[in-house]
């Protein structure tokens, strides 16, 4: 490579740098803004002016969302759902993905086909559906209403589907001969090389389930019953709306996911990589 080439091409490296970084200062403009601005008093806030610091620091909205709202029981309705979600989402989309790979069934192509048809079926289109079979069967308000509706997830099938697939036939011919049942082959022989891809996908969907909004907020008329992401919209001081206790209940609202996502970093990436193949 001649000196103008090489040139040329620190040239382009250095350009991509300066636009990743730039993007990312974007990107991250919106979250330190909130940060800061849950950390200024309300009058500094609501000035006409942009200040990218505060003149002066103050904790004081942080305690009242800790003190004043119901924020505590807030956390626990988001764990309690965003946990049951994952739960039964994870197992039942292992145990579908297996039969998918492994057993032969009638109507199986036709089950896996509906699952990838799911796909092209936005879970928004079915909120009506949704919400009148809660109502009929009694259960908004409750945290029975926030799990069912949220449990499909037709990528996490698909992601275990492909790795039962990837497994060597040899362990299940050799299981079938040792007369173990399809429980055992699966707890025994499958699920030990998978708890890596089982971690990621449970970390995602956790995640994704801490984080929904629209379908809580529909199900959930009662302020003890509302998740983290709805609950903080209903912080409010006494004179009406306050920017900066509702930007320090979303920070508080955020605290768990960001920590989960960086303690678990590797893992959400792998399981964001699986999905993205599959829906690419």
């Amino acid at each position: 490579m001649t000196a103008a080439n090489a040139g040329r091409w620190n040239l382009i490296g250095l350009s991509i740098t300066l636009l990743t970084v730039f993007l990312a200062v974007l990107w991250a403009f919106p979250l330190y803004w909130g940060i800061v601005s849950s950390l200024k008093p309300e009058n500094e806030v609501v000035r006409p002016y942009i200040e990218l610091w505060p003149d002066t620091f103050t904790f004081e909205h942080y305690i009242f969302a800790l003190t004043e709202t119901e924020i505590g029981r807030w956390y626990i309705n988001s764990i309690a759902t965003a946990a049951g979600i994952t739960i039964l989402t994870v197992s039942t989309s292992m145990l579908c993905g297996y039969a998918l790979s492994q057993l032969q069934f009638p109507g199986r192509k036709a089950l896996y086909l509906l699952i990838l048809a799911s796909f092209m079926v936005p879970t928004q289109t079915l909120i009506i559906n949704h919400f009148v079979l809660i109502a009929n069967m009694g259960m908004l308000n409750s945290w029975a209403g926030i799990i069912l509706p949220q449990l499909i997830h037709p990528v996490v099938i698909i992601v275990y589907k492909q790795f039962f697939d990837s497994v060597p036939k040899d362990f299940r011919e050799a299981a079938v001969m040792d007369n173990a049942s399809e429980f055992r082959i699966l707890f025994k022989i499958y699920m030990p090389m998978n708890w890596g891809v089982t971690t990621a996908l449970s970390i995602v969907v956790f995640i994704w389930s801490w984080n929904a909004f629209l379908w809580p907020f529909l199900a959930v008329t009662r302020t003890n019953m509302m998740t983290i992401t709805v609950g903080i919209t209903q912080v409010n001081d006494t004179f009406g709306i306050s920017y900066a206790s509702q930007l320090s209940a979303a920070v508080l609202a955020g605290l768990p996911v960001a920590l989960a996502y960086l303690l678990f970093q590797r893992r959400v990436t792998q399981a964001i990589t699986l999905s993205a193949g599959i829906k690419g």
